[in-house]
């Protein structure tokens, strides 16, 4: 959760990621994500990365391990007490749901942060439109759902009920920093 109580980021670490993974239990583990992102610069591409907690965890360990140059990095980091009760995600049935090329998405909300702070973002049956409205004036992007060969660069448009809501780009710039993760990025949108 952000200081202003606007954004949770909720990561889950499943086994499929991992070459050796153990979980005697399902753990929570509040994390502060710049503190993370500043250790994970620690660690060079070739190298093999250990996470490991304890049971009811105060601190994550990092383990960064080369065995080309031999090189161990070892950090430790406390833990952010969470109330998971009160940090849990609502289900929620989503009235539309857009994949996007997630590298576009980035540079919308990129170009689009230089003319306004707000992103009215609306979906129809066949696209998704993402516009800015300002005192020096406004625009808009449409994509339309599209099947193209290429993964990367299809759009799908999902709309059981057409949705339109406001976002501090701000915060979409935050989220688009984990873009390079996967190349589609995926906003499951409902009216409230």
């Amino acid at each position: 959760m952000d200081g202003s109580h606007v954004a949770l980021v909720s990561l889950n670490l499943s086994m499929e990621g991992f070459e050796t993974y153990r979980a005697d239990t399902s753990m929570v583990l509040g994390i502060n994500v710049a503190l993370l992102a500043k250790v994970m610069k620690l660690a060079d591409p070739t190298d093999s990365i250990t996470l490991s907690a304890e049971d009811n965890p105060t601190h994550l360990k990092l383990c960064f391990q080369n065995s080309k140059t031999e090189r161990t990095t070892e950090f430790t980091m406390n833990l952010i007490s969470l109330d998971v009760e009160h940090l849990a995600i609502p289900e929620t049935e989503f009235s539309s749901v857009v994949s996007i090329n997630a590298g576009e998405f980035t540079k919308i909300c990129k170009e689009l942060y230089s003319l306004n702070e707000t992103l009215t973002i609306s979906t129809a049956s066949d696209y998704v439109q993402f516009a800015v409205d300002s005192e020096a004036g406004s625009g808009s992007i449409r994509i339309g759902s599209n099947d193209s060969m290429s993964r990367e660069e299809n759009t799908t448009v999902e709309v059981k009920e057409p949705v339109q809501q406001q976002f501090a780009i701000r915060y979409l710039n935050m989220f688009n920093k984990a873009a390079p993760l996967s190349t589609q990025t995926r906003l499951c949108l409902h009216q409230e």
